[in-house]
């Protein structure tokens, strides 16, 4: 057995968001062997996202110690403190300048495992997200899918695709559905930006709250991600909690937030137009419709599931439709409705073990992107984190070496807030002028 299995392994986590927080943590423990004595630190990398301490909570992923950092930050930690196994779960800028900035900090020295990945669906900006992922020793696949399309992208422009690692995604699990529930409940998976504008959100919240009086022997759930003010993965400009007030609503429908798999317990239709909440439904066997009304859109993401036999209407639904997946596409996606779901991440373990055991330091992080191949890109998306061209903090960049005073403190949440504020009340408004 490799000493890496038994041994006690440090593991550090960082993310800027509760979505990525919450992938990033469940991540590492499946990754790590289940005889092994695991810490596991989280980093949360400070930012509009920042997750709030309610979302971390409805996240219900526990750390031994959890700190919020900027990327400078991070950085100068990850030089002191010596961990086995590092876990970007950032958005793919993020990912590449923490590469670079990792590479000058750790040098030629030792280092850990560096493992990257993403949150759910793939969708859009697939070269994009992926060449900025380049460089992590583990670049992990929810599904066999995703792990084909990575290695052509990797292969197609010339870089190492070796990196690619099939998984599943960590938070699929939970009781297989077993039959209708009394009353008989139908869930709507809300998501902060799909659709991104008043009208086709309006749209979907009308028929939702049509549909619970069309059933009144239903119970009718809107499933909101965050509350107002919250921010997630992405931005919500137009929360359905505001759309809702002053709406007439009938006694059957309700707005629930909570742990997507508590809320799956008791759900006999799960609907969304593309939130990865359904694929957590397939995993279970919950049916499951993904909405055809706006259209099969890429801005949408619901092309992702042509061929799954989800699609649908509100109007086959009020008619009573229920969905039947097609069990080829279902095994492509990773959500191991077969009950394979335990052996998922066992390439990823062994490769792990693997670079662990190793004699000698790995050797240093070499990304896709450099000042050569990318000098156009590369330099700005560094500079969004404080970060030269080398991957070394700029003069004048935040760092660690002493912990922010109470003035300073008072300063970042008030800054936060005016960003936020911006972001959510601001730029909309700004934007709907410019359509005037």
């Amino acid at each position: 057995m490799p000493a890496s299995a038994t041994k006690s392994l440090r593991v550090a986590v960082l993310a800027d968001s509760d979505t990525r927080w919450k992938w990033g943590a469940l991540t590492a423990q499946r990754l790590t062997p289940t005889a092994a004595e695991v810490r596991l630190d989280g980093y949360l990398l400070r930012g509009r996202a920042t997750p709030t301490a309610r979302q971390l909570q409805e996240v219900g992923v526990r750390a031994d110690s959890l700190s919020e950092v900027t990327g400078v930050e991070f950085l100068h930690a990850m030089s002191q403190e010596p961990y086995d196994i590092l876990v970007l779960a950032l958005v793919g800028g993020g990912v590449q300048a923490m590469l670079h900035g990792l590479r000058d900090a750790w040098g030629t020295g030792p280092r850990p495992v560096v493992v990257t990945g993403y949150v759910g669906v793939v969708y859009e900006k697939l070269a994009d997200g992926l060449l900025l992922r380049h460089g992590a020793d583990l670049v992990l696949a929810n599904s066999r899918h995703d792990a084909d399309r990575f290695r052509a992208v990797y292969e197609g422009v010339g870089a190492d695709a070796s990196s690619v690692t099939e998984v599943a995604l960590p938070f699929l699990g939970g009781a297989p559905y077993s039959g209708e529930h009394e009353p008989y409940t139908v869930v709507f998976a809300a998501q902060p930006s799909v659709p991104d504008n008043r009208r086709d959100r309006t749209y979907l919240l009308d028929r939702l709250i049509r549909h619970a009086r069309t059933h009144p022997e239903r119970e009718v759930l809107l499933k909101l991600r965050s509350k107002p003010g919250e921010h997630t993965t992405h931005i919500e400009e137009l929360p359905y909690q505001k759309l809702v007030q002053g709406k007439d609503v009938p006694g059957n429908f309700r707005l629930v937030y909570g742990h997507m798999g508590e809320v799956l317990d008791r759900t006999d239709l799960l609907v969304t137009v593309s939130s990865t909440a359904a694929l957590e439904a397939l995993h279970r066997r919950v049916p499951t419709v993904v909405l055809t009304d706006l259209g099969v859109r890429e801005a949408l993401g619901n092309h992702h599931f042509t061929g799954s036999g989800c699609l649908a209407s509100w109007d086959q639904l009020d008619a009573g439709h229920r969905p039947a997946p097609d069990e080829k596409w279902v095994a492509r996606q990773g959500v191991a409705a077969d009950g394979s779901y335990e052996t998922a991440f066992d390439a990823a373990r062994e490769r792990i073990a693997t670079l662990l055991d190793r004699a000698g330091a790995l050797p240093p992080l070499t990304p896709y992107y450099t000042p050569e191949t990318a000098p156009g890109y590369l330099p700005g998306i560094l500079a969004r984190h404080h970060l030269g061209p080398d991957g070394a903090p700029l003069p004048g960049a935040p760092t660690a070496d002493r912990a922010p005073g109470p003035v300073r403190q008072i300063v970042r949440r008030a800054a936060r807030g005016a960003y936020r504020h911006g972001v959510q009340r601001v730029a909309p408004v700004i934007r709907r002028m410019g359509e005037l």
